[in-house]
């Protein structure tokens, strides 16, 4: 089995995490899955800024783990998550994230947000 790779953000991958002042609610088919105060804003190079979500103020129950995993280098494994009896992920969160970018441990991404 291959080693996985680990990067560390820098100025050619640069990765900034901060507080959105801003209301974020995510509705999955008409129902609130997320209603928060507290979403920290993370912006990865040259991508568009994504929004993470406090388990807190996630409603877990809406949600169920998928199979499906990811890697990245900078961030480390990725698990996703579908509406509860959805095929579709809808959600991911780096259960173990490296630490450059540990303030999103216990942390979701919707990818769908209202």
């Amino acid at each position: 089995m291959a080693t996985k790779s680990l990067k560390i953000p820098g100025p050619d991958h640069p990765i900034g995490i901060t507080p959105n002042p801003n209301r974020v609610v995510v509705r999955i088919g008409g129902l609130v899955v997320a209603d928060t105060h507290t979403a920290l804003t993370l912006q990865e190079a040259s991508y568009p800024p994504v929004q993470y979500i406090p388990r807190s103020d996630v409603d877990m129950s809406r949600l169920a783990r998928s199979d499906h995993t990811t890697y990245c280098p900078y961030k480390g494994d990725c698990s996703y998550y579908s509406a509860n009896a959805g095929r579709d992920n809808v959600a991911w969160t780096y259960e173990e994230p490296y630490e450059a970018v540990s303030s999103i441990k216990d942390h979701w991404h919707f990818m769908r947000i209202v």
